[in-house]
């Protein structure tokens, strides 16, 4: 017990400073992208002066358009050379996969389809013929067999368990027997 105790109170303890060092470590994480982050800006966006006359204004609307449309360009830019290597990645997986050999088959299922409904299917518009299957069965009539005349004739179950049941249904039995 003693054993057990000690070492749950050792794990709650080293689960406890664990997490007390996975905060500080967030706080430093933080804390270093925030610098990170005003460095960034302060080196790529200048505080913005605003003049005071109207030409001057238009003037610095036409360089902030001209720099939002070269931002763009570069995004535009860098958004098709990501899809043109995922695309790669995924052909060289796909070949790679081709070169193992191990391929993974789809599950089929069980698809009920009518004659007609598969000749539709394989030929298209093409198919009127109506393939009526059953249509050039034969009728058989069921033949009686003796047990179905005699289970037809023997008729109630409870009849004959009624004329067996006594002396005299034991007696008819026995005679029947001999």
């Amino acid at each position: 017990q003693k054993k057990r105790r000690a070492a749950t109170a050792r794990r709650q303890h080293l689960k406890s400073a664990m997490l007390q060092l996975a905060v500080t470590e967030i706080e430093k994480e933080t804390a270093a992208k925030e610098v990170e982050k005003q460095n960034y800006l302060a080196e790529h966006c200048p505080p913005l002066s605003l003049p005071g006359s109207m030409q001057e204004l238009q003037e610095l609307c036409k360089k902030l358009h001209a720099k939002i449309e070269s931002v763009d360009e570069e995004r535009y830019d860098t958004e098709v050379k990501l899809q043109k290597t995922t695309k790669e990645l995924e052909d060289l997986s796909q070949k790679l996969f081709d070169l193992r050999g191990k391929f993974k088959r789809p599950p089929l299922r069980r698809v009920r389809m009518s004659a007609d409904a598969m000749l539709r299917a394989l030929l298209g518009s093409k198919h009127k013929v109506c393939m009526d299957l059953r249509a050039n069965l034969k009728q058989v009539k069921k033949e009686d067999t003796e047990k179905e005349k005699d289970l037809r004739d023997v008729g109630d179950w409870r009849k004959n368990i009624e004329e067996k049941s006594g002396m005299e249904g034991r007696k008819k039995m026995f005679e029947a027997g001999e």
